[in-house]
């Protein structure tokens, strides 16, 4: 599969819903041997099972969304275990609840992916090209 966003989110872009600089934006890893993403019908951090979601990361810093471009500073999964490969990145704003933190992106096409973790932190590094983490 290729990079995408959640239909959802898209929804609640346009409606007003979701603040890409305003939310607490984080990002997971996800194992996606127990995941298999369903962008119509997956809405909620709760869609993917807490097993298979591996490390989360901190809150996004320095957000920037120019003509509809989102970008942040880049993250860091802090002392991730180590353990099977994670396949994808998942982008979602968190509510502190799962179920209802929502989804915002899911990433599967990177640099570095897969990565297996070996114990130690994970940086991600964001594109500097024009679409930059996502495009809207």
């Amino acid at each position: 599969m290729a990079n995408a966003l959640y239909d959802k989110t898209r929804e609640k872009f346009l409606n007003g819903d979701l603040s890409w600089r305003d939310d607490t934006i984080k990002a997971v890893l996800v194992d996606t041997a127990g995941y298999t993403v369903n962008l119509s019908t997956h809405e909620f951090l709760s869609d993917i099972t807490e097993s298979y979601r591996i490390s989360t990361s901190g809150t996004f810093a320095s957000k920037t969304s120019t003509t509809g471009v989102a970008d942040a500073g880049d993250i860091t999964f802090a002392s991730v275990p180590a353990g099977n490969a994670c396949e994808a990145i998942v982008i979602f704003s968190d509510t502190g609840n799962p179920a209802t933190s929502s989804l915002i992106a899911y990433l599967d096409t990177a640099t570095g992916l897969p990565i297996t973790p070996v114990g130690g932190n994970i940086i991600i590094t964001w594109g500097n090209g024009t679409e930059k983490i996502f495009k809207l």
